[in-house]
């Protein structure tokens, strides 16, 4: 149900949209968008085209809304064993997994390659504004989906997009295990065009606006071994997306190529993740700083440690991503 809701603060009226749904003996309600002061206002705002267009995009917002909340219910029925990474971001989690398993993967083939396009449009934007790329959103989606290149923008800044599309299709029904060869396979596919360095880097490299120094050239192979070793011991007893994002930390403090190490990094992390029957998810640009303090913050755990002191607060910000990422593409 949809509905103008009237609240009351210190005798003055405010006016608001508001959707509702009774579950069971609850009502769950959100309120979308706000009206004003008065009913003229309420009317004004009602007749504007830029609102109707609004309310519009809000019949997503409380499918989402609906939808979540269901799967939520779902996720709290399964008694699931604390984490003390994820806290109370463990049942929406779950309730991300669900849907995704139950609905998502049984919707037919060409609405799920429509949705899927849609999430590599926003995750090859987003991944590759954190690194510096200038292409804006929609020019993004111009290029993926009807080939149309954007002006004034450099060949790097294009195939920096069109690899990331490219691998992450080829890696959402992989099986691989990860080892050094399958990395670096990533890697490669990722800079193709942009970057012809291939392999570990065998000279060093200083990280700029970091707080800690990335392994010296002759011990990359060695750290990234103690990384997988660090990976396959982990893998039966961390949460996935604990794993995805710890080991995601722990490859970027190493650093092991010589550019593209982020969007590496992520490319990754959303493979353990798919892996794992998890959906992928998108760091957004706009959570870059966040993204970038959580990131810090782990820098002071090493390569063979992964306590919730170093790296809560970064598994609580991957977990906000995937939440937020799931219900407002996946649906």
């Amino acid at each position: 149900m949809v509905y103008v809701y009237k609240k009351i603060v210190g005798k003055k009226p405010y006016y608001y949209l508001r959707a509702s749904e009774r579950k069971g003996k609850k009502v769950l309600s959100k309120d979308i968008a706000y009206l004003g002061n008065s009913i003229e206002e309420v009317r004004k705002s009602l007749d504007k085209k830029e609102f109707k267009d609004k309310i519009r995009k809000a019949y997503k917002t409380i499918h989402s809304f609906i939808e979540s909340n269901h799967w939520l219910e779902k996720a709290k029925e399964l008694k699931l064993r604390k984490d003390v990474f994820l806290g109370e971001k463990l049942e929406e989690i779950e309730a991300c997994k669900l849907h995704y398993n139950y609905v998502f993967k049984k919707l037919d083939e060409i609405t799920k390659k429509e949705i899927l396009k849609n999430f590599v449009i926003e995750f090859a934007f987003n991944t590759a504004s954190i690194e510096g790329n200038t292409i804006k959103l929609e020019q993004a989606r111009n290029l993926l989906v009807d080939g149309l290149t954007p002006e004034n923008k450099t060949l790097r800044e294009i195939y920096d997009l069109q690899n990331s599309e490219k691998v992450f299709f080829q890696l959402i029904d992989l099986n691989e295990e990860i080892t050094h060869e399958f990395i670096i396979k990533v890697h490669d596919s990722l800079l193709e065009n942009v970057d012809a360095r291939k392999g570990y880097r065998t000279t060093d490299v200083r990280v700029i606006r970091s707080n800690f120094e990335a392994t010296p050239a002759p011990y990359v192979k060695t750290d990234m071994g103690l990384l997988l070793k660090w990976y396959n011991e982990n893998k039966n007893k961390l949460s996935p997306l604990v794993l995805a994002t710890i080991f995601h930390h722990k490859f970027e403090k190493i650093h092991p190529f010589m550019d593209g190490n982020g969007r590496t990094g992520r490319m990754l992390l959303n493979y353990i993740l798919l892996k794992n029957n998890y959906p992928a998810l998108i760091i957004h640009k706009k959570t870059r700083a966040d993204y970038l303090s959580a990131l810090r913050q782990a820098d002071k755990s090493d390569l063979t440690k992964s306590s919730k002191e170093d790296y809560f607060d970064l598994v609580q910000f991957d977990a906000e991503e995937m939440i937020d990422t799931y219900w407002s593409i996946f649906l």
